[in-house]
């Protein structure tokens, strides 16, 4: 049985499930494509002055479908669906907030570091354990884990594919807010404050703030490349086979 929720307008609050259209806590080509569609259609619509990413009960996002690791009949459309989304998202012209409510891994923690906001609940968990899996991280994170964790906190994070618990990532600036039970009430109440704001000062500072996005798309398009050499790679391919049936 089918189960995604739909993307939900909340008078100016766009809030966005971050999940297989089956109901799975991951991305998979269909749900990148998906994503991107929502935020090309969120960028042009006025009524939309705040987007909220949200994952399902109890965890936000354990990352890709390994599955389509696996199978290089599929790698063409991953691709394309992988650079499609973070293209679309480096490139938002509107706010972002993310409320991360269990954990975050993978492309579910590499997406927080395009949001303007991440609120997360306690015990909430972020790792990204790329390096570990022979591959390179993507959404252009090797240049704003840089920036938003230190470079020393980036390698740490990245290389050691260290588990960080929420008070770790809100020291060093991956989260911004710690709450107590859900996340998704503050993150749609921070919304609110900004969907009041007036609308143009709003975004052109955000896109001040932001600075050159043409850099972080130039970015995305490399590691993309190293990621799909990496998925050609027999001892790599061999490594993902392990952790897909440890995780089956």
């Amino acid at each position: 049985m089918s189960f995604h929720p739909e993307p939900e307008l909340r008078r100016h609050t766009l809030v966005v499930t971050v999940s297989s259209h089956d109901g799975r806590p991951v991305l998979d080509r269909h749900a990148y494509a998906s994503l991107a569609r929502t935020f090309h259609e969120a960028a042009v619509n006025d009524d939309v002055r705040v987007v909220v990413l949200r994952g399902l009960a109890g965890c936000f996002c354990l990352g890709g479908d390994f599955s389509e690791f696996l199978d290089a009949t599929k790698h063409q459309q991953l691709i394309a669906a992988v650079t499609d989304m973070f293209r679309m998202l480096a490139t938002f012209p509107k706010p972002v907030l993310a409320c991360v409510d269990g954990d975050a891994v993978g492309v579910g923690c590499t997406i927080l570091f395009h949001c303007d906001m991440v609120i997360a609940s306690r015990g909430s968990t972020f790792r990204v354990p790329f390096v570990d899996f022979g591959l390179v991280p993507d959404a252009a994170t090797s240049i704003l884990a840089p920036q938003k964790l230190g470079y020393a906190g980036a390698f740490r994070f990245f290389c050691l594919g260290d588990t960080l618990g929420v008070e770790d990532a809100k020291a060093l600036g991956l989260v911004g807010e710690i709450v107590e039970g859900s996340a998704e009430e503050m993150a749609l109440a921070r919304a609110r404050q900004l969907a009041k704001k007036p609308v143009a000062a709003l975004l052109q500072t955000r896109g001040l703030l932001k600075g050159d996005t043409d850099v972080l798309c130039d970015r995305i398009d490399h590691e993309i490349s190293l990621f799909q050499q990496a998925l050609q790679d027999d001892a790599t391919l061999k490594r993902l086979q392990r952790i897909a049936r440890l995780a089956a």
